[in-house]
């Protein structure tokens, strides 16, 4: 029996609305008592003072790439699940942008016996970076491609694919044929699996690399107007409010989406919707040191835009932060801006970075930015929230606000290193994580 006893932590747990000082005893990963003090306990239990340290549910990524099938030189499932753990992540979702595309039944099979494989492999469930790695992985989810090969022309067999385990159904990619979507909405609204569909229109977007505006001009950078995003989300909208299917909308990026998904919502259209953390954090202003990490599609928006989603996140007009961990290798993205591939990685660096931004300088509440990692995540993938809750498995990480490090390629369990953030020091780091699977989880796990 192993006991651990996480003694004056400040918990936080937004399905509960908690946010307090507490101890908490955990044994055999089973959380087994929370009080003010807890002075009974176990002979042999590890006591951790935690005073200063974060104690939470872990976060949930709705959607993040592997390289693995078909890049591994980009990133491996081993490199990607070590980054989420390290990152505080207990459920991940991947889409299916592997080579080849996870469109059918037998490449949803190769995905579950590579996982299971890596789960008997002591040395890679346990990252070597983490002070004190978790002996579990996070669980993980397949997104199933909606079209074959994902390239947007046909449809896959949904109705077999449902069956086989997978989280739901996205592409990963625009989709502009709105029969095509029309079709694809129709046949899964039986199957009661999440579809995430992105609006972005390319011919509307054309040869652009940035978002359109005064920055575009003064950095001399082709631009994407914001319409690109927009007229496809409007037309998208019509659909599900004519089919009446559940739907995600990946990737919002600017002001006006979010108005068009604020009155879809009360006009009850059955959507939930995320954004990309990069996107919260910067914005076109950031594009003029041509970073060609800072290449994304969606492109950064304009300021307006960011603060259009930091208040639509806060609100909860857009429901979850989504990391979309894009990796590259250092020759892919070591070229001009403009000819860069789009992504950059972010599973290690995202609590960190957001919690100094957001909730360290006050604008955020620590409640709410859980609620957007973790809570409202799972429920837009129809999954049951991780919490804290007494004599339940302990889905949990603690995080350690203060603790700084520099991102490197040595502290970085991802095998890509694209991110603006590299070579800089940041603040905030989990120092331990306790992955249990929740009840309920199973459905749409591929474990």
């Amino acid at each position: 029996m192993v006991s651990e006893l996480l003694q004056q932590v400040r918990m936080i747990d937004p399905v509960t609305q908690t946010d307090r000082i507490a101890d908490l005893l955990i044994t055999d990963g089973v959380i087994r008592a929370i009080a003010d003090t807890i002075s009974d306990y176990p002979a042999e239990t590890i006591q951790h003072d935690c005073r200063g340290q974060i104690a939470a549910p872990g976060l949930v990524d709705l959607y993040s790439q592997s390289g693995e099938p078909g890049f591994e030189e980009r990133e491996t499932l081993a490199s990607l699940l070590q980054a989420a753990t390290v990152g505080g992540f207990t459920r991940l979702a991947i889409l299916p942008s592997t080579q080849p595309a996870i469109d059918n039944p037998a490449m949803v099979a190769w995905i579950k016996d590579r996982y299971q494989t890596l789960q008997r492999s002591p040395d890679l469930s346990a990252p070597s970076s983490s002070p004190a790695p978790s002996p579990y992985l996070p669980s993980l989810h397949c997104w199933a491609a909606l079209t074959q090969e994902a390239q947007g022309q046909q449809m896959t067999e949904l109705a077999e694919l449902a069956t086989t385990g997978i989280v739901g159904f996205a592409d990963g990619r625009a989709l502009n044929h709105l029969l095509l979507i029309r079709r694809l909405l129709e046949y899964g609204q039986p199957l009661q699996k999440p579809i995430a569909l992105w609006a972005c229109d390319p011919n509307l977007a054309g040869s652009g690399v940035m978002r359109e505006g005064y920055e575009s001009i003064l950095f001399g950078l082709p631009g994407i107007p914001a319409f690109a995003e927009t007229a496809p989300l409007a037309a998208l909208l019509e659909c599900i409010a004519a089919i009446k299917t559940p739907v995600h909308l990946m990737r919002v990026s600017t002001a006006r989406s979010v108005q068009l998904i604020q009155a879809a919502k009360a006009q009850g259209i059955p959507v939930t919707a995320s954004t990309t953390w990069m996107h919260l954090l910067l914005n076109s202003q950031t594009v003029g040191n041509y970073d060609p990490n800072l290449r994304l599609a969606p492109p950064l928006g304009n300021p307006a835009d960011q603060e259009a989603l930091l208040h639509g996140v806060q609100t909860g007009i857009i429901d979850a932060i989504a990391i979309d961990h894009t990796p590259y290798s250092y020759e892919e993205k070591t070229v001009a801006f403009a000819e860069a591939p789009t992504g950059a990685i972010g599973l290690e660096l995202a609590l960190p970075l957001l919690w100094q931004a957001l909730v360290a300088s006050g604008k955020w509440s620590a409640l709410e930015l859980w609620q957007a990692l973790s809570s409202r995540p799972a429920q837009c993938l129809q999954q049951p929230p991780p919490t804290i809750a007494l004599n339940q498995p302990a889905e949990l990480i603690l995080f350690d606000p203060h603790q700084s490090w520099k991102v490197e390629a040595s502290s970085l369990q991802s095998r890509s290193m694209n991110t603006p953030w590299l070579g800089q020091t940041i603040q905030g780091r989990v120092v331990n994580r306790w992955i249990g699977k929740s009840e309920g989880d199973s459905s749409s796990s591929i474990r």
